[in-house]
């Protein structure tokens, strides 16, 4: 089978075959045992510039940022630690304050009530005043109208017996002997009781 060349514009057809030359089949390049000694002088040259740039360049930027990033979490651990111990004081002042208040609340309502106290006292004493003054009249009015009652129960009873007799004897007694049995009866009376 014979082989035609192309120019490369045409696509390839059926029948077409590419081959190649004996002085094309080579090795692969990293693989040639010819090229090692170059690869090893631009692989030493490489690893040395890379060493270079990461020791000057790469490494102190990596190692600023890891004592920036340190130095910023111990700032605020720092931080965190004042702020929880302002807290702490805040809550303790507050708590401190809030049993201040209750004392104070306490002694108000304590002296609320003492002066409530007093001032009932005061009050029931003035009342007791007022009801024992009022007593007083009162057991002076109900002994004079009792003075009063018993002086008339004396004309009452001596009416009474005599027209009682009147009716019984059918005469009318005398008002002095009225009186008299009126008299005894009610000193009989007031020696009983």
């Amino acid at each position: 089978m014979a082989t035609e060349e192309t120019d490369g514009t045409e696509p390839f057809t059926e029948g077409h075959v590419i081959t190649e030359s004996p002085e094309e089949h080579s090795a692969f390049p990293p693989f040639d045992a010819t090229t090692f000694a170059s690869q090893l002088l631009w692989f030493a040259i490489t690893f040395v510039l890379l060493y270079y740039l990461m020791a000057k360049v790469a490494l102190p930027r990596i190692a600023g940022i890891l004592e920036g990033r340190r130095d910023r979490i111990a700032a605020d651990l720092d931080q965190a630690e004042r702020l929880k111990g302002e807290s702490e004081d805040a809550a303790a002042a507050y708590e401190k304050a809030l049993a201040d208040a209750r004392a104070r609340a306490s002694g108000i309502a304590d002296g609320a009530r003492e002066v409530a106290r007093n001032k009932a006292d005061a009050q029931r004493v003035e009342v007791e005043a007022s009801l024992a003054d009022k007593l007083t009249e009162a057991e002076a009015r109900i002994a004079e109208i009792k003075e009063q009652a018993l002086a008339e129960v004396g004309a009452i009873a001596s009416d009474t017996a005599e027209a009682v007799v009147g009716a019984l004897i059918d005469a009318k007694p005398s008002a002095a002997d009225v009186k008299s049995a009126v008299a005894d009866a009610m000193a009989a009376r007031n020696t009983d009781a």
